[in-house]
């Protein structure tokens, strides 16, 4: 199922973590050096910039290649452009598929370009094989809350979750998530109490997800899905927040409505609590695990709740506020990063790199897998009697 061979994710991660370790004063250098040679990368990726080259290069290339498809097809007189859109997108996964096996590509930015270009293709046919199944009058009213939404994004939701699970990209994981939401929402806005209950379906689902990610890196392939995982985490938390933020659920309401100007929505209050309670849970989550990821999700968080504050309740103009709220957070960051230094509370505001360490990485396995020989029982033993002297000393 798996493309790529689990053995170069494990490489990566472990090339990765051998970095982190050798920075942070855990590994000798000589320990760093036997780390890389075992786990040497058995695969081709280039740099970043090469990387963006190859991208470029292979555009160019499938579309010359499209072009030239084209022209035949035209001096045949073969007048479906979809037959030539199928050729391009099996031929793009073809030759992902060679890439890969040949010459051990492995997200080298060429392998990418042709999957993203290829799951293109199939999205635009799938969609038009949907318009075509959708009954002329219907045409302009199949947005959201329409049942021939359901033709395109649930082939499309299979397409983009196969792809997830065969070549573990980040952006078709984001894709297939992002997709799911939407056929969960042009599902609820099928009923009339879909608009309302649409908010909390979305944050129910984040919260799904959410476990499900947390139950997957519990499997021994995690390392090969960890880049897809660490950005549906991203992303279900983004949802769970955005889904109860005050701003978003009122204008949306208002787009899904066709209104020129938003209007209050019901149950607002609640939707304050969530706007000013959700960021600093995800803050206090963050502090307390330590999780890096949720605490910079919920400085985000905040920033954009003081927003959707400003927007409807403005007190001071937005020069004026600007400025001060720039030097609020400019002090509180001073004042952070001296606090922290040395670590408070578990955290601190050093780098890793410089971080003290005062033990060696090495010495801690062999102190825990060390075992201590224990010392033997003693029998019956002979001797331990003297004699001499003819018993004169008291003694035989």
């Amino acid at each position: 199922m798996k493309a790529y061979p689990s053995a170069w994710a494990l490489q990566e991660a472990m090339q990765t973590a051998a970095t982190r370790w050798f920075r942070r004063h855990l590994l000798t250098a000589t320990q760093h050096q036997a780390l890389q040679a075992a786990y040497k990368p058995d695969f081709y990726r280039p740099g970043l910039f090469s990387r963006v080259g190859l991208v470029l290069f292979t555009c160019v290339g499938v579309a010359g290649a499209a072009a030239l498809l084209a022209l035949f097809g035209a001096a045949a007189r073969i007048e479906d452009f979809r037959l030539l859109g199928w050729a391009v997108a099996l031929g793009c996964l073809g030759a992902q598929e060679l890439l890969i096996r040949n010459t051990r590509h492995y997200r080298s930015g060429a392998d990418s370009a042709l999957l993203y270009i290829s799951l293109g293709v199939l999205a635009l046919l799938l969609a038009d094989w949907a318009e075509s199944l959708t009954p002329p009058g219907s045409r302009y009213s199949a947005g959201f809350g329409s049942p021939y939404q359901t033709l395109v994004l649930l082939p499309l939701w299979g397409l983009l979750l196969l792809a997830t699970l065969r070549y573990a990209d980040r952006l078709a994981a984001a894709a297939t998530y992002l997709v799911l939401l939407a056929l969960l929402a042009n599902w609820l806005l099928l009923f009339p109490m879909g608009r309302l209950l649409l908010p909390f379906a979305l944050m129910l689902a984040a919260t799904g997800v959410h476990w499900l990610v947390g139950r997957l890196r519990q499997r021994p392939d995690y390392p090969y899905y960890r880049s897809c995982l660490l950005v549906l985490e991203v992303l279900t938390l983004a949802t769970f927040y955005l889904a109860g933020n005050y701003y978003i659920v009122r204008e949306g309401n208002a787009e899904i409505s066709g209104l020129y100007l938003s209007e209050q929505i019901p149950l607002a209050p609640l939707f304050y609590l969530f706007t000013a309670v959700i960021p600093l849970a995800y803050i206090a989550v963050g502090l307390r695990k330590p999780s890096r990821l949720w605490l910079l999700t919920g400085l985000a968080a905040a920033a954009f709740s003081l927003f959707t504050l400003r927007y409807y309740r403005s007190v001071l103009p937005p020069e004026i506020a600007a400025v001060l709220g720039g030097i609020f957070l400019l002090l509180l960051a001073v004042w952070a990063v001296r606090y922290l230094r040395p670590a408070r509370h578990g955290l601190t505001s050093l780098a890793d790199a410089d971080l003290p360490t005062s033990f060696n990485l090495e010495s801690l396995v062999v102190a825990q897998t060390a075992t201590v020989p224990t010392a033997p029982t003693h029998g019956f033993e002979f001797g331990g009697g003297h004699s001499g002297g003819g018993g004169a000393d008291g003694a035989y």
